[in-house]
């Protein structure tokens, strides 16, 4: 079963599957070796994630280990409609379209959810939050679930804090394949392709303004230094906060960066970080986006509040006009850019290659063990099966220890 915007698209979205599949060779191993474990033999999974080609891919892997699948997407703004058009002509039960309003969105997440699904795999926890507060009845199939994304890793942890998560969850987003090339590589490149296909704008002498230095933040920041981009880094973690500056950006308050910036990129996962009067400082021709989960980063209400007019003037490109002339402009409605401006294609299929590598080995990992309820990071087992086989595929050798250096390793006799 599935519900798409328009299945003529299929043969274009099959395309482009086909083409993620050809730059995605440690999903392609664990594919094949599914097809002959058949390790989800009877088994639903049911996910809530970015609907795009390398996606797909993820549940063709599950698919061809022998499960029913059931995809819906994580962000209204994200979905590729060919994609999920091929998708559906793969035999993926799917669910989505592009530019759903909240309504829709969530009546996708209840269709997934129908299916009663063993597993779930999340991106930013929504599936798992209306499982909780909606769909209790569905509570009791489910054995456990994967959550992508730091954001939903927060939200999740709140809950067990609070005695709420009724099933343990693997931050698949902690483990180290992950977060050091996923959340930093990833999202340092996909931010950028997005943001200048987006605007056709120089980055080269521009100052750009990092919300956050965390590991998107840092992938962002490095990437737009390699632009050329005077880059500011604001945060609230000290140590974070000194490396940004060792690391050789410039680190003050939102307050003041916002005076300098040309281009403000938030990326803290986090609410209001750019609201209230922080417009009021911004230069003439400022523009805004956000690379978090959530478009609660950038407060909109607050800039429109400030406005006397408001104009798509461009795809993706919302100008708004201050009561003094100054022109401000928000790109994706505040989501994330990589992923929902119109030239937003998300992170390469080489670095998605490893995090739903993680997603697919971490969903079996929970099928065959006894979880406790909480959230765990996937096991480093997981990360070094990842890792060795992105080598292997890169046709990168590197050494390994002698008996005799395991041996020293492990002694606390030896000395000098």
């Amino acid at each position: 079963m599935s519900k798409v915007k328009d299945m003529s698209l299929a043969k274009e979205g099959i395309r482009k599957i086909e083409w993620v599949q050809r730059h995605m060779p440690v999903l392609e191993h664990i594919k094949k070796e599914y097809e002959e474990t058949q390790p989800f033999k009877g088994i639903t999974i049911g996910s809530c994630l970015h609907l795009e080609p390398k996606t797909i891919n993820l549940g063709l892997t599950l698919q061809a280990g022998g499960a029913e699948v059931a995809m819906t997407g994580c962000n209204p703004l994200s979905t590729h409609d060919d994609a999920v058009a091929g998708a559906a002509d793969l035999g993926l039960n799917i669910y989505g379209w592009r530019d759903q309003d909240d309504e829709e969105y969530y009546q996708t997440i209840n269709m997934v959810l129908d299916h009663k699904p063993d597993i779930i795999i999340d991106d930013g926890a929504d599936m798992i939050m209306v499982l909780h507060n909606e769909r209790t009845d569905v509570l009791k199939h489910i054995k456990g679930a994967c959550e992508e994304t730091t954001t939903g890793v927060h939200r999740l942890e709140a809950m067990h804090k609070d005695g709420a998560l009724k099933f343990p969850v693997v931050a698949v987003n902690d483990a180290y394949t992950k977060y050091l090339f996923d959340n930093r590589y990833g999202t340092g490149q996909s931010s950028f392709d997005a943001i200048m296909g987006t605007t056709n704008m120089l980055i080269a002498g521009k100052s750009v303004v990092v919300c956050g230095y965390g590991w998107c933040g840092r992938g962002i920041a490095l990437r737009a230094q390699g632009l050329g981009a005077n880059v500011i880094v604001t945060e609230i973690d000290p140590i974070r906060a000194l490396e940004a500056r060792m690391d050789g950006y410039r680190v003050m308050k939102i307050r003041d960066a916002v005076k300098e910036a040309d281009l403000i990129i938030t990326v803290t996962g986090n609410i209001n970080i750019i609201h209230d009067d922080d417009f009021k400082y911004m230069k003439d021709g400022c523009m805004l986006c956000n690379s978090g989960h959530f478009n609660v980063e950038i407060n909109r209400q607050d800039l429109e509040a400030q406005s006397t007019d408001v104009r798509e003037v461009r795809e993706s490109i919302e100008m708004f006009t201050m009561k003094d002339g100054r022109k401000i402009y928000l790109l994706a409605d505040g989501r994330l850019v990589n992923l929902s401006a119109a030239r937003g294609q998300g992170h390469p299929a080489e670095i998605m290659d490893m995090s739903f590598a993680v997603q697919a080995l971490s969903a079996k990992y929970i099928l065959n063990n006894d979880l406790e309820v909480g959230v765990t990071k996937a096991p480093d087992d997981i990360d070094y099966e990842v890792a060795n086989l992105k080598l292997k595929a890169m046709d990168i050798e590197i050494d390994t220890l002698s008996e005799r250096q395991k041996e020293y390793m492990c002694s606390w006799k030896e000395g000098t």
